[in-house]
């Protein structure tokens, strides 16, 4: 392929991809509505661990591939803001979690005395956490040092990018909504709540399938990310009181020394949630080429670069194994 790739989102599905075609010797433009770091990305608690994402038969591949990179990039933390922190999920067993983990050489049942109480089984893992602000800084460095350029920019529809570039992805994340009348993504709405942090070197993780309440405890450089909520169909971006304190009162049942930290910033993203990831190409008029790689949910950081690659790949117009779109519901 010769010519221009026009990439639309700026989050780090967009940024990703950008970047893998960049460095893939093509020139690109990422256009990007916010700000790189005011994008839904920048507030994600950016653990290593598939959620909320379909189809399965391809997120195996997906997380393979992004797990090799980011310990790659695990190897540079203070450039790259990728660092292997061990820590404990509870309420999940090895059986079904696919053969990425093999690649875990800390992945084990946790014993009974590592348990928080209440709960009755947990697996224990070392896995790449990352430091989005971090991260995101990084994504953008290196996509200008390939020859990328990154312009804030709103469209209104694919249309207009279509019109300057043969290739256009199409990384939009919840504005695919609009921008591919895709109707079937939603948003799920997550709140966290960053404090300084008491002396937590580990992450945990709790999350009850159906129930809108989760319970993270993420260190970062910077503080500990204390999560969380997943309610579907929010579009409230405005921190809610009773949401943190709760969250807050949930994390100190699992380290009491949080209950006294200092609140540092109250954070609030909206997950970009969809039936199934859509990847895939489709004509445009003259020639053209549209990829569409969106609808990530709550494991967007998780599998950014295996998405990327076959993202990069589509647009190049080599074949692959895509997930087709589900049906669009009426709005």
């Amino acid at each position: 392929m010769s010519g221009d790739v026009i990439v639309v989102g700026g989050g780090v599905i967009g940024l990703t991809t950008a970047l893998v075609l960049a460095e893939s010797g093509h020139r690109v433009r990422l256009w990007t509505r916010d700000p790189v770091a005011r994008t839904t990305s920048a507030v994600a608690g950016a653990l290593f661990w598939p959620y909320r994402i379909e189809p399965a038969e391809l997120v195996d591949g997906w997380l393979e591939r992004s797990l090799t990179r980011y310990e790659e990039m695990a190897r540079r933390p203070d450039e790259t803001g990728v660092r292997v922190v061990a820590g404990l999920m509870t309420d999940t067993s090895p059986d079904g979690l696919g053969a990425w983990t093999a690649r875990l050489g800390e992945l084990r049942e946790a014993r009974p005395d590592e348990l928080p109480q209440g709960f009755r089984q947990g697996l224990r893992a070392a896995v790449p956490l990352i430091d989005m602000p971090a991260h995101l800084r990084y994504l953008k460095g290196r996509l200008r040092a390939a020859g990328g350029v990154v312009e804030l920019r709103t469209t209104a529809g694919l249309g207009e990018p279509a019109a300057e570039a043969p290739v256009v992805v199409n990384c939009s994340g919840l504005g695919a909504r609009e921008l591919a009348a895709d109707a079937s993504v939603r948003p799920v709405r997550g709140q966290l709540v960053v404090v300084e942090n008491p002396g937590v070197d580990e992450w945990f993780v709790s999350a009850v399938a159906g129930s809108p309440d989760m319970t993270y405890i993420m260190p970062q450089p910077y503080g500990v990310l204390l999560g969380g909520t997943s309610t579907e169909n929010d579009w409230d971006l405005a921190p809610d009181p009773a949401d943190a304190a709760a969250v807050v009162a949930r994390c100190a049942r699992i380290r009491p020394a949080l209950a006294g930290a200092r609140v540092l910033e109250h954070r609030v993203g909206l997950r970009p949630a969809r039936p199934r990831v859509r990847l895939e190409a489709v004509p445009l008029p003259g020639g053209g080429r549209l990829v569409h790689n969106y609808g990530h949910g709550g494991a967007g950081v998780t599998v950014a670069w295996g998405c990327a690659e076959d993202a990069a790949r589509l647009a190049v117009g080599q074949g692959l194994s895509v997930s087709s779109p589900p049906p669009v519901a009426p709005p």
